[in-house]
């Protein structure tokens, strides 16, 4: 089993704060070091009480998703021989009611364009075959469904 973490911070920096009108602007930081500026999406929160340069938690989520598919999809690749030349994914994500009438991501559509080097090329079938197998192993795929726990702590 692997621990993977991300902390994220917010500050009130002087806003009122109960009237709702505060910067959504935080950090996500990583365990390898890496930090981002988060927000919450423009869409839902508008500026300035968002930060459109941030990255949102839906964006996040389908950025991860594609990532991950990705990830496996060179390896399976590299498995049988095939040289990966670029992979391309604009995926878009929809965010909509679900069957409980709550606001979530409800469909992420990955759109991967491939292109490959050499003499061997997967076919269709193949390049088809690839996907399928990618997101039969990607863990964020696999994981959509977790359970999510909180555990507040101290401040």
């Amino acid at each position: 089993m692997q621990t993977h973490t991300a902390t994220v911070t917010w500050e009130r920096r002087g806003a009122r704060f109960t009237d709702n009108r505060y910067s959504r602007a935080h950090r996500w930081r990583f365990d390898g070091g890496a930090e981002v500026k988060g927000s919450s999406s423009p869409h839902v929160v508008p500026p300035p009480l968002s930060d459109p340069a941030g990255v949102d938690p839906e964006e996040a989520f389908i950025a991860s998703l594609s990532s991950c598919h990705m990830l496996w999809f060179l390896s399976l690749a590299a498995g049988r021989g095939l040289v990966v030349e670029s992979y391309r994914d604009e995926a878009v994500g929809i965010l909509g009611p679900n069957e409980q009438g709550k606001l979530a991501m409800t469909r992420v559509t990955l759109r991967p364009a491939v292109a490959f080097a050499g003499s061997r090329k997967p076919d269709a079938a193949e390049l088809r075959e690839l996907h399928d197998l990618a997101h039969e192993e990607c863990f964020i795929a696999s994981s959509v469904r977790t359970e999510i726990a909180c555990e507040p702590v101290p401040a």
